[in-house]
């Protein structure tokens, strides 16, 4: 009954959201009181080294890193975007509660919104006015919970760098449409350089910190640093295949993906002992209601 009504593209993007929301708890996991750089790098390692060889195992990769160097290029750009993005966020999620980093990032359709008006000339329409409104209450209110636990949304680095984070987010998602959807660039390829060039800029930048000796902590392997890089893998994947089918409707599919902080928020904050949860899921249920309206107004 729920395929029938929502078409086949439903089961792979609610996998792809639960994918997302235990990818930003292996994450927070992964970068706890540890070295970031080393975490983000092998975390991208064995999630490209988790696409490559799934792409040779069935028989596609020299058909995925087929490209011309002016498209090789074009996704150059979209990884040093999303490179920068993740830094930003994986600093963030070591400083702040995933009880208030995940909702944050669950805002991105706000940005990405917000970029269309100003990039396409969109005019928004007053159910999307409303959506926005609610949003911005949504931050508020975690600005003053961030308060009470001592968080201050100007002075801590922690809520400036997801912030950053998000806003390039939202940007590499505009780029994305440019890629795909103007471009009409193979999916399959973009994710296969994109993912080889972010383990080359990481791996860079990595080794750069490690030579200045800025890391904070020391760099301590854990388990949930293989995971975090599959699981996003396995998200992408899934989230591409449910547009790439002809009944998808992208405004749900994002609606459905975001639902991901639902379960980074819940399961995380028990595991990681966060506090004034109640609260927290009023001002999430309001971020998640004003882009459910980003969403459904035409």
């Amino acid at each position: 009954m729920l395929l029938t009504s929502t078409g086949s593209w439903f089961l792979p993007i609610l996998a792809s959201a639960i994918c997302l929301g235990f990818y930003d708890i292996c994450k927070k996991h992964a970068v706890r009181e540890n070295a970031v750089m080393p975490v983000l790098f092998f975390a991208t390692l064995s999630g490209s080294g988790f696409y490559i060889a799934g792409a040779t195992v069935t028989g596609n990769l020299a058909a995925f890193a087929a490209c011309a160097p002016w498209e090789w290029f074009l996704v150059l750009l979209k990884s040093c975007l999303v490179a920068t993005s993740w830094i930003y966020v994986y600093y963030a999620m070591r400083d702040l509660p995933i009880s208030i980093a995940s909702p944050i990032r669950a805002s991105a359709p706000l940005w990405t919104f917000l970029g269309g008006v100003v990039l396409f000339g969109e005019i928004p329409s007053w159910l999307q006015g409303c959506g926005m409104l609610l949003i911005f209450t949504g931050y508020y209110a975690f600005t003053l919970l961030g308060r009470q636990e001592g968080i201050s949304f100007r002075r801590h680095r922690g809520m400036h760098r997801i912030l950053i984070g998000t806003l390039l987010g939202a940007f590499s998602a505009l780029y994305d449409k440019y890629l795909l959807g103007i471009l009409g660039l193979p999916r399959e390829m973009v994710q296969f350089w994109f993912s080889a060039d972010l383990v080359i800029l990481l791996g860079a930048v990595c080794l750069v910190r490690h030579r200045l000796g800025a890391e904070k902590f020391r760099f301590q392997w854990r388990w949930s640093i293989v995971a975090t890089g599959i699981l996003l893998i396995i998200a992408d994947w899934l989230y591409f295949y449910a547009l790439s089918l002809p009944e998808s409707q992208i405004s749900i599919l994002s609606l459905v993906r975001r639902c991901n902080c639902i379960v980074a928020f819940f399961a995380g904050s028990i595991f990681f002992h966060d506090r004034n949860l109640r609260p927290k899921a009023v001002a999430l249920a309001l971020i998640l209601l004003g882009v459910f309206l980003l969403a459904a107004a035409k």
